[in-house]
C-alpha cells in the first residue's frame, strides 16, 4: 500500500483513522487471515482513477448551480448471487430510462450515480439475531458473511472481501464496456425498455417518450454536424459509481496518492458516503473521509443534531470546495417539513457549499402485519414532493434523488400503478436487506419527478 508523506493542512494520512473509535466493523474471528486479505487487496489495481473523481466533482458543481440533477440508485445491497451480466445490464437500463425521462421532460442534464460495483457491506442496528433458538451474527452484506440463516454462514469470512473486490472490478468493467460500446447513446433509447415492461402502462409511456427523444436528436443532427451533436450528448453517457465507505481497512487498501495533484483518492469508488450510524464527528469514518478528495455523501436521518452536522461538513470539507459534499436527507415523510427547513437555514447561515439530495426510502420503511419489511410508493412520493416544495420555497436547489431500486420485476414496495398489495409482497420479495422499487415503480417515479422539476421551471 502506498504511504507517502505529503503536505496537507493537517496530519491526515490513510491510516490515521486507526487511532479513533470505530463503529459497524465486523468481528473477524481469524485476524491473521483478515490482515492477509487486506494486504492482497492493497496490491490490486484501483477500481477508479483520480481524473474520474475530479470530473465528478466538476459535474457536482453544476448540480449546485441547478444546471444538473442527480439520479442515484441501485440495490440496497449487492449480492454475489446476482452477479450476472443480465442483472447488471437491467440495472443500467432502468437508470438510463429514468434519466432520459427526467432529462428530456425537464430539459436538464442528469448526473447518474449507481449504487453499484461496491455496495456489498451494510451497517446494522443489531450485531446478533436469533435463528432457530441460537444467537447468530446479523447479515452485514456479502462482503462480510452469508445471508443464509444458520450459525456457520453468518460468521464473518475475510475471503469475502476479495470476492467483493473482484465482483466490483468485473461489474465496473462491464459498465464501462456498455458505455464505451455506445449502449448509453440516447439514440438507442428504445433499446433500454425492459422486455417484460413493453406492454405495461409505464413501458408504453416510455416508448412514446423514446420516439420523441430520437426525433429530436434526428432534427438536431439535420441542422448540425455529427461532431457538434456528439459533443452535446457526451454528458448523458457519463456514469459514476458510489457506495457506503463502511469497511475502512478495505477503503484504505484501495486509497492511492496522485502525484499530479499531490492528493489522496479513495479509488474503490467515485463517491463514498458516510452513514447515519457512522457519522460521529470524532470517530474513524469521519477521520478517514476527511482526507480523501472524493465527493462525500452524508446521510441525515430524523432527529440528527444540526450543530454536529455543521461541524461534520466543515471537517469533511475544510476548504469549503464546490462539488464536495452531498447531504442525503432520509428524514421521513412525516418529519421532513419540520426538520429540513431548519437544516437548510442553518447550513445557509454558515455559507457552506453543498448539494441537497433526498433519500425518500429509508425514512419510510415499516413492517406489514406479516412482519415483512416494505415501503409504500405514495409515502415515498410524499417525501419527494415535500423535498422539492421546501427548496422551492426557500430558494435553494433540490439537487437530486437517492433511490434503492432494481431493474427486476420484484414485489417489495407497496403501491405504484400496478397497486402492489401487502398480500402480493411474497410473490417476488428478493432483496438481501431493504425493499427496493421495481422497474415499473421506478419509471413511474421518474415521470412524477419530471413533473416536479418542470412545474417549477
Amino acid at each position: 500500500m502506498q504511504i507517502r508523506k505529503i503536505n496537507l493542512e493537517n496530519d491526515w494520512h490513510p491510516s490515521s483513522w486507526k487511532s479513533h473509535s470505530i463503529k459497524q466493523q465486523p468481528k473477524w474471528p481469524d485476524r491473521d487471515k483478515y490482515k492477509t486479505v487486506i494486504h492482497k487487496i492493497s496490491k490490486m489495481p484501483q477500481l477508479v482513477f483520480a481524473g474520474e473523481i475530479m470530473q465528478l466533482k466538476q459535474r457536482l458543481h453544476e448540480v449546485e448551480r441547478g444546471e444538473s440533477f442527480i439520479l442515484q440508485g441501485g440495490d440496497c445491497a449487492e449480492t454475489f448471487k446476482n452477479f450476472k451480466s443480465d442483472i447488471i445490464k437491467d440495472q443500467l437500463k432502468i437508470l438510463l430510462q429514468m434519466a432520459s425521462v427526467i432529462s428530456y421532460g425537464a430539459s436538464i442534464n442528469i448526473l447518474k450515480l449507481g449504487r453499484i460495483a461496491g455496495q456489498f457491506a451494510k451497517p446494522r442496528t443489531k450485531e446478533f439475531e436469533m435463528i432457530d433458538g441460537k444467537e447468530c451474527y446479523t447479515y452485514r452484506g456479502d462482503a462480510i458473511n452469508s445471508i443464509e440463516p444458520n450459525y456457520e454462514a453468518r460468521i464473518p469470512q475475510p475471503e469475502r472481501l476479495m470476492v467483493a473486490y473482484n465482483h466490483s472490478a468485473s461489474t465496473l468493467n462491464l459498465l464501462r464496456a456498455f458505455i464505451g460500446g455506445g449502449f448509453t447513446d440516447l439514440r438507442l433509447a428504445k433499446e433500454w425498455n425492459l422486455d417484460f415492461m413493453k406492454n405495461s402502462d409505464q413501458g408504453k409511456r416510455y416508448r412514446v417518450l423514446a420516439d420523441k427523444i430520437i426525433d429530436s436528436i434526428n432534427f438536431i443532427k439535420a441542422i448540425e454536424n455529427d461532431s457538434n451533436l456528439n459533443s452535446k450528448l457526451k454528458k448523458f453517457n457519463e456514469f459514476y459509481i458510489s457506495h457506503e465507505g463502511l469497511i475502512l481497512d478495505y477503503e484504505q487498501a484501495l486509497t492511492r496518492f496522485d502525484s499530479a495533484t499531490n492528493k489522496w483518492y479513495a479509488c474503490s469508488s467515485h463517491m463514498l458516503w458516510i452513514g447515519n450510524r457512522t457519522r460521529d464527528l470524532n470517530h474513524a469514518h469521519a477521520e478517514f473521509l476527511s482526507g480523501v478528495e472524493n465527493p462525500i455523501g452524508i446521510k441525515i436521518g430524523p432527529g440528527t443534531d444540526i450543530e454536529d452536522t455543521v461541524k461534520l461538513v466543515q471537517k469533511l470539507n475544510p476548504r469549503n470546495e464546490h462539488g464536495k459534499i452531498i447531504l442525503i436527507t432520509r428524514i421521513g415523510s412525516e418529519k421532513i417539513n419540520d426538520e429540513l427547513p431548519r437544516l437548510i437555514d442553518r447550513m445557509s447561515r454558515e455559507s457552506l457549499n453543498m448539494i441537497w439530495v433526498c433519500d425518500p426510502m429509508h425514512g419510510n420503511t415499516f413492517k406489514t402485519q406479516d412482519g415483512i419489511k416494505t415501503r409504500d410508493f405514495n409515502t415515498i412520493l410524499k417525501e419527494i414532493r415535500s423535498f422539492f416544495n421546501i427548496h422551492y420555497t426557500l430558494g435553494t436547489v433540490p439537487g437530486g434523488i437517492h433511490f434503492e431500486l432494481t431493474g427486476e420485476n420484484v414485489t417489495e414496495c407497496l403501491g405504484g400503478s400496478k397497486n402492489i398489495s401487502a398480500n402480493q409482497l411474497k410473490y417476488r420479495y428478493e432483496t438481501a436487506c431493504d425493499p427496493r422499487m421495481n422497474n415499473d415503480q421506478s419509471l413511474e417515479m421518474a415521470f412524477l419527478i419530471n413533473d416536479l422539476i418542470t412545474n417549477k421551471k
